[in-house]
């Protein structure tokens, strides 16, 4: 699942013309790797959040701003996982 968020998420950096040519898991979203800056962050976390179905706060990116690619996919997994089991555990 996490390489899967990976790809959409580069994809959408793409889209949002950064370049994306070198980016790897380690690659910082905030200033000390692709600089992205607040609304950038708030455009990612929305196509996130359309694409995987679930939410973030607005108070959460300047957290999202230090993580790395991976630290970043790994989160949104996590939030995918505990959607589901709330899902689940709402259906039973």
């Amino acid at each position: 699942m996490q390489e899967r968020i990976q790809e959409f998420v580069i994809a959408a950096l793409a889209g949002m013309n950064y370049d994306v040519d070198g980016i790897t898991g380690e690659t910082d979203l905030g200033p000390a790797g692709l600089d992205l800056e607040s609304l950038a962050l708030a455009e990612l976390s929305v196509q996130v959040e359309d694409e995987f179905g679930i939410k973030f706060d607005m108070d959460e990116m300047e957290t999202t701003a230090l993580m790395t690619l991976d630290e970043f996919t790994a989160d949104v997994a996590r939030r995918i996982a505990t959607a589901a089991t709330a899902t689940a555990g709402s259906a039973a």
